[in-house]
């Protein structure tokens, strides 16, 4: 009797356990993508808006440092002069090889909606474009100024939270995303994800309707703020996330309470099917990458040997000429300028008349002025 009992208390225990395996494996595998992307985008131009800039390229350097590589990252600044994103100048949020896609007056709602949902002219190159399809989880970051319900483009255009939540329905419509992870940092935030009536998505705002969103680290030095507040801590909070990190999307939703923010962060997570609690953070600031497993060796020690080109017999061989070769640089770099034919300045022919005025007036008064008309 005891035996049967030990019995069924091991067999419990091991289904238990391989239950456990399974859960974690089905964590694992439930999100379901295949490949990540990310649009990133700053709406403001001008040095008063330092930290809008800084806000972008911190998220940047984070998923770039993640694994997602700027073919699958599509950024638009409106400017690009922000350079440090902490007042000791130690981490530098621009880099080295910062790929801006759209830049300056091409950051418009217009090119915005067009690269979300893929409503491109063909010319556009790949770097320019949002490749996605049904098996991408994808993140888009936007800040700037905002108010209830709209986020102002470079205060000349405005995007509305219908307009947003339209563009995602299209996404989703036509199969362009498996998951959509949205942020934004702006006044009144959380009025940009009321709206939103797709599935699979979810959104944070660094503020709620008729809260602002307020800055962070003035720099006495250049005069502004270098961070908005909430991308600041989310920048803080990324910072300690790696590839393996088994963090998850409750955690995320911690960053920047209002004793930091002072605004209130709100979130929304009812159109998304999981649970946020099993959503690692790197479904959507890392990336996956497609492994080919092979049974057969492969030997990296063999040298590589060239195959010799022959010309084929009647044909004739075509001469290679290298870049350095086609450009005549010493050419261009002694090459004199043509002397351009002299033109008076504006204004030159209109002051010797008056020159001229003044001095007849001087030397016979004006009843004489008949004489010259």
């Amino acid at each position: 009797m005891k035996t049967l009992i030990l019995l069924s208390l091991f067999s419990t225990y091991l289904l238990a356990k391989c239950s456990n395996v399974e859960d974690k494996a089905g964590q694992f595998f439930s999100s379901g993508h295949t490949n990540n992307w990310a649009v990133l985008v700053c709406t403001s131009r001008f040095w008063f808006n330092y930290r809008h800039v800084a806000n972008t390229l911190s998220v940047y350097r984070s998923v770039k440092r993640l694994g997602i590589p700027d073919s699958h990252i599509v950024l638009m600044l409106a400017d690009d002069m922000a350079l440090f994103s902490h007042k000791n100048m130690e981490l530098n949020v621009y880099g080295d090889d910062v790929e801006v896609d759209y830049r300056g007056y091409e950051v418009t709602v217009e090119n915005f909606l067009r690269v979300l949902t893929g409503r491109l002219p063909p010319s556009t190159p790949r770097s320019k474009r949002l490749l996605s399809d049904d098996r991408s989880n994808i993140l888009i970051y936007l800040t700037g100024h905002g108010g209830n319900g709209f986020l102002k483009f470079q205060d000349s255009e405005e995007i509305s939270n219908v307009e947003l939540a339209d563009a995602f329905e299209q996404m989703w419509q036509k199969r362009r995303y498996n998951e959509l992870l949205f942020i934004i940092d702006t006044c009144q935030g959380a009025s940009m994800y009321e709206r939103f009536y797709s599935p699979n998505l979810m959104a944070l705002a660094s503020s709620q309707v008729g809260e602002d969103s307020l800055s962070h680290q003035p720099d006495l030095a250049i005069g502004v703020h270098l961070m908005d507040r909430y991308t600041f801590y989310l920048l803080e909070f990324l910072e300690d996330i790696h590839p393996a990190s088994t963090a998850n999307m409750n955690d995320l939703f911690k960053v920047c309470p209002k004793s930091q923010c002072v605004s209130t962060p709100g979130h929304r997570t009812d159109l998304f099917l999981r649970d946020p609690g099993s959503v690692l953070i790197t479904d959507f600031f890392g990336s996956v990458r497609k492994v080919e497993i092979t049974t057969e060796t492969v030997n990296l020690t063999d040298p590589i040997q060239q195959v010799e080109e022959r010309p084929i017999y009647g044909e004739q061989q075509k001469q290679t000429y290298f870049y350095v070769d086609q450009l005549p640089v010493s050419e261009i770099i002694h090459q004199k300028p043509k002397q351009k034919d002299w033109h008076p300045p504006d204004g030159f022919i209109l002051g010797l008349w008056t020159l001229i005025l003044l001095v007849f007036f001087k030397t016979y008064g004006i009843k004489h002025l008949k004489h010259i008309f």
